[in-house]
């Protein structure tokens, strides 16, 4: 019923948020001899802003066109590689006709970056892929609305999502270097786990960044509140099913307009001083502002439905039975031994002010994996960057994107050398 009450809403709010927006050009457009009213700025201003609080957030498009190879600018094509009911595994391939950046990008490691599904799009990641284009082919996970999956494409369970993470793994083959990136790192140690005890081959290198693989170190809000509450309590009431105007009517999902409430009230006064400033910066014209904050928006509030049967796993496996570091988890009847894996290389990353994944819980899968020698596991504290700074802004590109390209150039020659050298010994 909330679900449905929600959708109301919105569809009555919509025609107010357009009247809003064009209201406001009305008042700001040179043109128009409403500009000239005395107050006009901060007219306009109130309306764009109202226009921006009621209005819906749609998925943006990754928009990444062109990337910086060697100094030569490449021209860059988002291809689907694999379609599946919930994700598409995009590859972004680059193109140029340029002998230079063709000979460098032919040697350059393939990385996949597995996006988290908890709320936004994979499109939060943009900032993350750009920046690996430059030395890297980049394969991510592109998770889709569960408002948009049909009931007669099945559940999806955590898993499925494990299952998904493997096969990726296996389309792309064995040079994979594979960067997960907040809650994904516990499905991808669990997936690169059960290759590694099946005998299969694993990714050259494991790159973790701010993921709850031990939540019961420093737990933070979002730990206690999953910890503190009963499965039941979850399951009563944040779940609800798809309204009949979305192809996934009747699905059960935790909806993102919940998700989205959560997270705007983890910083509640921090949310409201950017609408201030960005009122303020449309005042004093100030556009290069309002954009970056309109950009940022955009972003934060497009959110997805997560199919219910998922999140509740999540919720149970990671938060409540820490089943992963206890040992205990088992996918599809298959106990998950991070013991196992000795080949793959491994990198944590977490950040100082982190209030998602709180200090130590991402470093933890080094006291997992026991079979990785300790030459090869490497951790990495990036100070002063909060959650969604080790992934994205300027903390990303100048401190952290920096220690990831060296990690993986090293394992990436390290394994190309081992693979060498293994070839000249058999033909010998």
């Amino acid at each position: 019923m909330l679900y449905q009450m929600y959708e109301s809403q919105r569809a009555l709010m919509a025609p107010f948020s357009e009247f809003a927006s064009a209201a406001a050009k009305l008042y700001s457009h040179p043109l128009s001899p409403f500009t000239h009213t005395p107050m006009a700025q901060r007219v306009s201003a109130s309306l764009d802003l109202m226009h921006r609080l009621a209005k819906e957030y749609e998925k943006p498009p990754f928009g990444i066109t062109s990337a910086l190879v060697d100094g030569v600018e490449v021209a860059v094509q988002e291809q689907v590689a694999i379609t599946k009911p919930f994700c598409r595994l995009l590859r972004f391939k680059r193109f140029t006709d340029q002998t230079q950046a063709l000979e460098k990008m032919k040697t350059q490691p393939t990385v996949l970056v597995v996006a988290p599904l908890s709320g936004h799009h994979s499109t939060l990641l943009r900032d993350t892929v750009r920046s690996l284009l430059q030395d890297h082919k980049v394969y991510i996970t592109d998770w889709t609305d569960a408002r948009m999956v049909p009931l007669s494409d099945g559940a999806f369970h955590l898993d499925d999502y494990v299952h998904y993470v493997q096969e990726f793994i296996r389309h792309i083959g064995p040079s994979v270097h594979v960067i997960s990136v907040c809650q994904p790192t516990v499905p991808v140690l669990a997936a690169v786990s059960l290759l590694a005890s099946g005998g299969e081959f694993t990714p050259r290198s494991l790159t973790m960044m701010g993921g709850p693989i031990d939540a019961r170190k420093s737990p933070t809000a979002v730990n206690n509140l999953a910890m503190n509450k009963s499965h039941n309590w979850f399951e009563n009431n944040v779940i609800y099913r798809v309204p009949p105007n979305y192809p996934g009517a009747g699905r059960r999902v935790y909806p993102g307009f919940l998700q989205h409430t959560g997270f705007v009230a983890m910083n509640p006064d921090r949310h409201l001083t950017s609408h201030y400033d960005y009122f303020l910066d449309l005042v004093r014209g100030d556009e290069d502002s309002a954009e970056s904050h309109r950009q940022f928006y955009d972003e934060y509030n497009a959110v997805l439905d997560m199919p219910a049967e998922y999140y509740l796993d999540t919720i149970k496996t990671v938060f409540q039975d820490f089943a992963l570091v206890n040992g205990t988890w088992e996918v599809a009847g298959e106990q998950v031994r991070p013991q196992d894996i000795r080949t793959s290389a491994l990198l944590t990353v977490e950040g100082e002010l982190d209030d998602i994944s709180g200090a130590g819980q991402t470093r933890a899968a080094h006291s997992l994996c026991t079979g990785v020698p300790s030459e090869r596991q490497h951790h990495y504290d990036v100070e002063g960057a909060g959650h969604y700074g080790i992934f994205s802004g300027r903390r990303w590109r100048e401190l952290v994107y920096p220690r990831v390209r060296s990690f993986i150039t090293t394992y990436n020659a390290d394994a190309a050398a081992s693979s060498g050298k293994g070839r000249r010994l058999r033909s010998a």
